[in-house]
This record gives C-alpha cells, structure tokens and sequence, in this order.
C-alpha cells in the first residue's frame, strides 16, 4: 500500500489517485510478467522506480527492465552466504541488529577492514548484503540506512574508483530509492581526495542523502540522535552500545536468511542446508554481536 505523510487529505488522495494511475501506465507498458520478475515487480517496487525517473513511465520502464536483465544475469537472491562468507571475515560489511527510529534496516561498513582484493567478490558481498537488508524490513518500510566507520582508513585500505563507480551503478540503478541516507562518520582528512573523485559519480537525489558526520560537531550529534536511539547505536557512531562483530554468529544469522530468502523467490527446497555448514535446525535467530556498554 502506498503511504503519504506531511499533506493535507484532499492532496493525499490527489497524489495517490496519480500516482497509482502511473503505476498502471508502467504495469501495462511492461506487459505481462511471470516468475521471478512478477514477484519483483510489485506495485511499491515500480512506485520506486518511478520516483527514480521523476515519475516518467518510459523512462522508468526502461531502468526497471535494465534491472529485470541485470537479476537475469547476476541473479542476486540466489547468492548464498557460503559464497562470499570470506569477504565477511573481518566484519567490512553488516546488517546491524537494531533499526534506526523508523525502523530502517542498518548496514554498517567499516572500509578500514578490507580483507580481500577480488573486486567481483567484493561486489558480490555487498550486493549479498543489500539484498539481506531489504530482506529484513518491516513491512511498512522500504529502505536501509548506511552507517560508514573510517577507523583505520587509507588510501592503502580505500576500494579502487572503478569498484566505488561498480557499487553506486548498482545501488543508483537497480536498488533505486532504496538509500534513505548513508551516514560517512569522522571520515579524515585524506578522503576527501577520494570524495571529490567519487561524489560527480552520484545522481542529485544520491548526492543529497550523503551525510558527513563529525563527533564534536553539535549539529552532528543532533543529526545521529534524530535518527538513531544512542542506547542502541555503536560507540564507533556517538552512541552507548559496544560493537563486536562476531563472524561466526553473523554467519548463523545469514544461513537462517538464506533459507528465508530461496522461500521468498520460490527455490527453498533446493536449498537443504543453510550457508556455512550450519543446517536450518542449528540457527540461532537472534545475536549478540552489538552489546548495550557496561
């Protein structure tokens, strides 16, 4: 169901009465669709990608079916934790155990702990990721925070421009409206060489939900506590909770999402072990790796 918030009535029902008039303009230049791609392509998934093209149908059907060609290809629900458990080793890349305020699903990326030089893996991991994160929204939300830790950043440790250009193609075009915002925290001084090459690959509506975030910055500090409960947010991002990735329990979590996940796109009983070597049964459904500080 399509929600709009900060109007008055009349210009609620106005909005909505368009807005599923374009969703029908879309639905019927798409033509039919079966499988994978009917179940991607529901109504709030095609709000998205009209929302993306300015509400433009045929500039929104031609993104959606270069992402419908995309999934053909790269298959994205069907990577499994098993695959790319290795680029998860040091913790680089997570979905966090607590929401923010609105309850918008966490990615933490610390790119200070990058482990491995395989570009496609790297990308895979994070795609992965992404998937899993949209995996585990509530069902009244649609979007993911990102909270970016520079601890141990480096030019040395920085992903190459061509993988920084690879990840925004794929969140920009095929996750579209995905990003409610992605919080850079403390970042040094040094990236700010590595910004200015990377920020004229973002779109406006990118570029805008990109946050810089200062811990002796007062207005930084209000800007994170808007958005996050500081007794559940990381020390590493001005809040109160400790955190400790534990791959280990991180990838228990994964197995059990993997097998929620092949559900979902109709494959589960392909999958009879969850990723890692942990079977369904062995599944433990929630973790403890972010702990309230002492």
């Amino acid at each position: 169901m399509i929600r709009l918030w900060g109007k008055p009535h009349h210009d609620q029902e106005k909005d909505l009465q368009k807005s599923e008039s374009k969703i029908d303009e879309l639905k019927a230049a798409l033509g039919p669709l079966s499988g994978r791609c009917l179940l991607y392509c529901n109504d709030a998934c095609l709000k998205r990608y009209l929302e993306a093209r300015n509400w433009n149908v045929d500039k929104s059907k031609k993104m959606l079916e270069e992402t419908l060609k995309w999934r053909s290809t790269y298959k994205p629900e069907e990577i499994c934790w098993s695959e790319v458990a290795s680029e998860g080793e040091t913790g680089k890349v997570f979905r966090a155990n607590f929401h923010d305020r609105d309850g918008r699903t966490v990615l933490i990326l610390r790119p200070g702990k990058q482990n491995t030089t395989a570009l496609d893996n790297q990308m895979r991991h994070l795609v992965y990721l992404l998937e899993n994160a949209i995996l585990n929204l509530p069902e009244y939300q649609e979007q993911m925070v990102w909270l970016i830790d520079f601890t141990g950043w480096s030019f040395n440790t920085s992903v190459p421009i061509k993988s920084a250009r690879d990840t925004i193609n794929i969140l920009q075009n095929h996750y579209p409206e995905r990003l409610f915002l992605a919080f850079l925290y403390s970042p040094p001084r040094i990236f700010e060489a590595f910004w200015k090459a990377v920020k004229y690959l973002l779109d406006a509506k990118t570029f805008q939900k990109v946050k810089f975030v200062y811990p002796k910055d007062k207005s930084s500090v209000e800007l994170m506590s808007s958005y996050f409960d500081v007794e559940n947010l990381p020390t590493d991002f001005g809040g109160k909770a400790t955190m400790n990735y534990d791959h280990e329990e991180f990838s228990r979590l994964m197995a059990q999402d993997d097998v929620k996940s092949a559900n979902l796109w109709g494959f589960g009983d392909k999958l009879q072990h969850a990723s890692n070597g942990h079977s369904v049964a062995e599944v433990s459904p929630e973790l403890p790796y972010l702990a309230p500080a002492s």
